[in-house]
């Protein structure tokens, strides 16, 4: 027989990097956690009331803890513990679950970012000091909150709610009045300053994206530094063609000179410097 445990997570506010947050509160919540000392006399199982005997531990043998990593502009830029501003920009996420013993228990990356073996192994070992601290905090905590519960103190949420710390985002009711609503909407809008003419400059929060209404220029498809030399090359090679073609036409049209009527038409020849005089009816019939 066993003991079937289930943890569930209720999220109060929500800013960014949720699961290191949720995976540093489970494994708390899981090491904090007593269950009924039982006994077992061969196939009988006996289980006692915390009245009976004092509820004894699970048996964890390591605390893995996550730490997760946000990558920008394709892995040049490196940020740990992400808040939510910053996940919403972020190119990928890569998370790195690790205890004390330095032993990696998972790996998880997402988004659109292809890590290198140097990004990944730089990330290892960030996580290793952080989840080093993060382990301390948490003995420091346990120990903390053992040794309240000896001295008959408070602790757990009952210690938590009159230093705010749970509930410090709860704000008291206020009465609202709402008499002469119009009467003071209106003195609101005359006394407002009009809206600004000039448009501010869009700000680019990173390549390739902007918020709504800010139209700016897409950093996408940029070419490498062979790409634009080709290109110039490539750019180069067909404006020496075009001035080519325009001074073999150039000289075409000063070698043909167009006569009204029957007369003839004369083409020199500049380099034997002779004269060759055409009948009208000896003419191509498409000339320049």
């Amino acid at each position: 027989q066993v003991w079937q445990i289930r943890l569930d997570m209720h999220l109060l506010n929500h800013d960014g990097n949720i699961t290191d947050a949720a995976s540093i509160a489970g494994i708390v919540a899981l090491c904090h956690f007593r269950r009924p000392d039982v006994s077992v006399q061969g196939e009988e199982v006996t289980v006692y009331t915390p009245e009976e005997r004092d509820p004894v531990p699970l048996s964890i043998h390591h605390m893995p803890i996550c730490v997760s990593f946000a990558f920008f502009h394709q892995g040049t830029y490196l940020l740990v513990d992400p808040t939510e501003r910053e996940e919403r920009v972020m190119d990928g996420l890569l998370v790195i679950a690790m205890n004390k013993h330095h032993e990696i228990c998972t790996i998880q990356s997402s988004g659109v970012v292809m890590l290198l073996q140097d990004q990944i192994l730089r990330c290892s070992k960030i996580t290793a000091v952080k989840v080093a601290e993060i382990t301390e905090l948490i003995q420091k905590a346990l120990e903390n909150d053992q040794k309240a519960r000896k001295e008959g103190g408070r602790f757990g949420f009952a210690e938590s709610i009159p230093n705010q710390r749970i509930t410090a985002f709860k704000m008291e009711s206020a009465a609202v009045d709402t008499n002469n609503v119009e009467e003071q909407a209106g003195e609101i809008i005359a006394k407002a300053d009009p809206p600004s003419e000039v448009f501010t400059n869009p700000v680019l929060h990173t390549p390739g994206t902007a918020q709504i209404g800010e139209g700016v220029e897409s950093s996408w498809g940029d070419l490498e530094e062979s790409e634009k030399e080709e290109a110039v090359e490539e750019e180069g090679e067909s404006e020496a063609a075009a001035l080519e073609c325009e001074k073999v036409e150039t000289e075409d049209t000063s070698t043909l000179r167009e006569t009204k009527g029957d007369e003839p038409i004369v083409l020199s020849d500049s380099e034997e410097e002779e004269v060759v005089i055409l009948e009208p009816q000896q003419l191509p019939r498409k000339t320049r």
